[in-house]
């Protein structure tokens, strides 16, 4: 006798469920911290560049210092006045990475559940992660977009026109996020050429990440005279190359002599000095930090800095990508910077500096959530987080290894397979460039920050985790109608 029909969706929704059941257990696990982390820290913690985000959402602009698409999304959410949603937003998508990591492998990779699992952990349960989502900074929107895209791009073995639009808005609104996000694109766009994707694919791709952020440079042009998202990439390059820059060797035009130091490269503080310390000699000029004018002289200076010192140059770049790689994290550039990160005992101090002449930052955070936007620690919601973060957080000694791993090179096979061998080969590559690109971007442009080290790690791992991918039956029938279909 036949069981009722009814039941059948019960049954199938059950054994669903029971089918991913470990990474389930996982992700209940991970939102229960986030909500301790929200209840213990609330409604936000803070850092010097949040109230940067929170002037454009009170004060629609392009900042000239950092692109304003965090700042929007904050606008978007202003009607709300509250930063506690910005973070619940935020811890979303934190979990939201996870669930895409999690899909893409089993679905597309055919990784058990086990491996797949794996692979999230470090987004899921990295205490430096959850406590970066607890911030009002752009960065976890930033790596949602990022695996969002590559997600997309891999999803298929030939993404069609459709995916590669879609990848491509992802990525401007990257793009727009961190300006870092520009060279996302170019990776993305390279590796569907080494793939030979379809023109029209890549076409889609690119024409797609161009139209928002050819309307933002227009609007950036409108309120600042030049076609950009910022004006800040010369004085970050400058700042970056005041760790060697020896003007005896530089032998710069007069206009930029000021740029100068005597004081040796062994004894000099952190480059990011050179930026925001009162008696840095960006201030000897006498325009705005990020004007345009000092923007240009600065990276003229640096641009001289590095071809004349290129062994130099490369030498701080090399030892700031290979702090990354560091068992234990280090006070870096400096303590109160370094603290930022940690949950800490006392209250985060909202700005006092005047961010327009008749308001500080601490008055726009407060006008924006219509309300005291202090941090609350409440305990012991707050110590059990202080007590986490002691213990689980992914050590950069063993980022490099998931790193390497992800250069583990796929057996080649033969037969019915062999062609979804070779798609996760070519899939790995996208991912494993993506992440050495993040991590080495910023010493190449900038300074190394511990925050610039975690969007990295979601693409190091599912680099990593394709190097034991499995082809399933789906997969395999799936290969081959793309084969069929090129054919």
């Amino acid at each position: 006798m036949r069981a009722p029909v009814t039941g059948m969706p019960e049954r199938t929704v059950r054994d669903r469920i029971r089918a991913h059941r470990l990474f389930l257990s996982a992700l209940g696990v991970a939102t229960l911290l986030r909500i301790i982390a929200m209840v213990g820290y609330g409604p936000s913690m803070w850092f010097s560049d949040s109230f940067t985000y929170v002037h454009v959402a009170l004060h629609p602009g392009p900042d000239p210092i950092r692109p304003s698409g965090y700042g929007l999304l904050l606008l978007l959410l202003r009607p709300f006045h509250s930063f506690a949603l910005v973070t619940g937003v935020q811890h979303l998508m934190g979990l939201g990475t996870a669930v895409m990591i999690y899909l893409l492998l089993r679905r597309r990779f055919g990784l058990p559940g086990w491996g797949a699992t794996l692979a999230a952990v470090p987004i899921m349960f990295d205490s430096y992660q959850i406590q970066l989502e607890q911030l009002i900074l752009s960065d976890a929107p930033f790596i949602f977009l990022i695996v969002a895209a590559i997600t997309v791009l891999l999803w298929r073995d030939r993404p069609s026109w459709r995916a590669g639009a879609a990848a491509g808005g992802l990525l401007s609104l990257a793009a727009l996020t961190r300006s870092l996000g520009l060279a996302v694109i170019v990776a993305a766009v390279g590796y569907l050429l080494v793939r030979r994707v379809r023109l029209r694919t890549i076409g889609a791709v690119l024409a797609a990440a161009a139209l928002p952020l050819s309307m933002y440079a227009g609007w950036f042009y409108a309120e600042h005279g030049k076609v950009a998202l910022t004006r800040s990439d010369g004085v970050f390059l400058y700042v970056r190359v005041m760790a060697f820059a020896d003007c005896n060797k530089i032998d710069p035009p007069v206009q930029e002599l000021p740029l100068c130091t005597t004081t040796p490269p062994d004894k000099r503080p952190p480059s990011q000095n050179y930026l925001w310390a009162r008696d840095a000699p960006l201030h000897r000029l006498p325009d705005l930090t990020f004007s345009a004018g000092q923007n240009t002289l600065a990276g003229d200076f640096a641009e001289r800095a590095i071809l004349a010192q290129p062994g130099d140059y490369l030498r701080v770049v090399a030892k700031d990508f290979f702090r990354v790689f560091q068992w234990n994290r280090t006070v870096y550039p400096d303590y109160a910077t370094f603290n930022r990160y940690r949950f800490g005992t006392r209250p985060d101090d909202l700005g006092q500096w005047s961010v327009t002449p008749n308001t500080t930052a601490a008055q726009e955070a407060a006008a924006y959530e219509r309300g005291p936007a202090h941090t609350k620690i409440v305990e012991p919601f707050a110590a059990v987080m202080r007590g986490y973060q002691a213990v689980f957080r992914l050590p950069g000694t063993l980022l490099g290894v998931i790193l390497l791993i992800g250069l583990f090179p796929v057996r080649r096979r033969t037969g019915r397979r062999a062609r979804f061998w070779q798609s996760v080969t070519g899939a790995a590559l996208l991912p494993w460039i993506t992440s050495v690109g993040l991590l080495l971007a910023p010493a190449a442009t900038a300074e190394f920050d511990y925050r610039y080290i975690l969007p990295a790690v979601p693409l190091a791992c599912i680099a990593a985790a394709l190097t034991f991918a499995r082809p399933s039956a789906d997969s395999v029938i799936g290969e081959e109608r793309a084969a069929s279909t090129a054919s």
